[in-house]
């Protein structure tokens, strides 16, 4: 009901009386009383005058979901929140709701993260209300040896959603880094549960520095506050990221890799560049030359021998 409410009041730039908006929704005025309340407590700034009526006059800065869900306009993406003020970490909590076959498409986050992590076991700095941390429950058809490639798609899905919501060129470096001009935005992890023929279901998560300021941010990192020298509506952020990772999703069901690849490719700035990748204990060093169907990056090295990279810890040669 709090839900219709706001939607009823963001739709009227003016005040509402109470009658009209009980009348409406068919709830009592003293519900109606309740609910304002309730949501005046959540850190909408409502105001009330006699005889006039309500008027809401700002949202909090707050990934709730009912403003999530708002026009989201996604089939599964999103449709199932877990909304947490502090976790341990969101990745930790949907691994936890695949194993009790939460549906696809589920999502957890939260405004911060006590033990966020990205790959190689590295912490991720999660401050509470600044960045965007949160995992999405998937459930491909698709081998173990084939879930690099929803590494990309996310990766490629944010780099859109950045561009149509944030108005800036984001950039992939293999195999999980989202970059602009070079200096480290966010990042991916995607884990999944599965047996040797056969994926269960797989967590993608996400984390992205938007209105981090700059001196928190670690070296080399950059946020899209500092990029946009303004704070970033983070609620419109997510919801693009999601429609764009259900877009490409659907894609990629349909159609295999290779459009997905193809987009990855426009957005990389790994091809082409002399590199090193420390692989399961050894080091890889060549011409990053090519990607292939299931996201494995191709080195060629100075023997001019070719070899495929799954993962590891990659960097840029000057």
């Amino acid at each position: 009901m709090q839900n219709k409410i706001l939607d009823f009041l963001k739709r009227k730039p003016d005040y509402v009386s109470g009658d009209q908006v009980s009348h409406r929704l068919g709830i009592s005025r003293q519900a109606l009383w309740k609910h304002i309340q309730e949501l005046k407590d959540t850190g909408y700034d409502i105001v009330a005058v006699p005889h006039l009526g309500y008027r809401l006059l700002s949202c909090p800065d707050r990934l709730l979901p009912g403003e999530i869900s708002q026009h989201l306009n996604t089939r599964f993406m999103g449709r199932k929140i877990y909304y947490f003020d502090q976790v341990s970490s969101t990745m930790d909590m949907a691994m936890g709701l695949g194993l009790k076959c939460a549906p696809e498409g589920t999502l957890v986050l939260a405004e911060g993260q006590a033990k966020g992590r990205g790959r190689l076991g590295r912490a991720w700095f999660s401050p509470k209300y600044k960045g965007l941390y949160f995992s999405v429950i998937l459930r491909p058809k698709i081998l173990p040896s084939q879930a690099s490639i929803l590494t990309l798609f996310s990766a490629v899905s944010i780099c859109e959603a950045i561009k149509e919501a944030v108005g800036e060129d984001a950039q992939i470096k293999w195999p999980n880094d989202i970059l602009i001009h070079h200096r480290k935005l966010g990042g991916i992890l995607t884990e999944l549960n599965a047996e040797m023929d056969e994926v269960r279901f797989v967590v993608v998560g996400i984390g992205l520095n938007v209105n981090n300021d700059k001196k928190t941010l670690c070296s080399g990192a950059v946020s899209l506050k500092e990029k946009k020298k303004e704070n970033i509506n983070r609620v419109e952020l997510l919801k693009e990221i999601l429609r764009k990772m259900e877009a490409n999703y659907l894609v990629f069901k349909a159609q295999g890799g290779a459009p997905i690849l193809e987009k990855w490719r426009d957005y990389n700035i790994t091809l082409g560049k002399r590199i090193k990748v420390f692989s399961h204990r050894r080091l890889i060093e060549g011409v990053a030359v090519d990607i292939d169907r299931d996201g494995g990056l191709l080195v060629r090295n100075d023997s001019g021998l070719t070899q495929k990279v799954t993962a590891g810890d990659l960097s840029h040669c000057r």
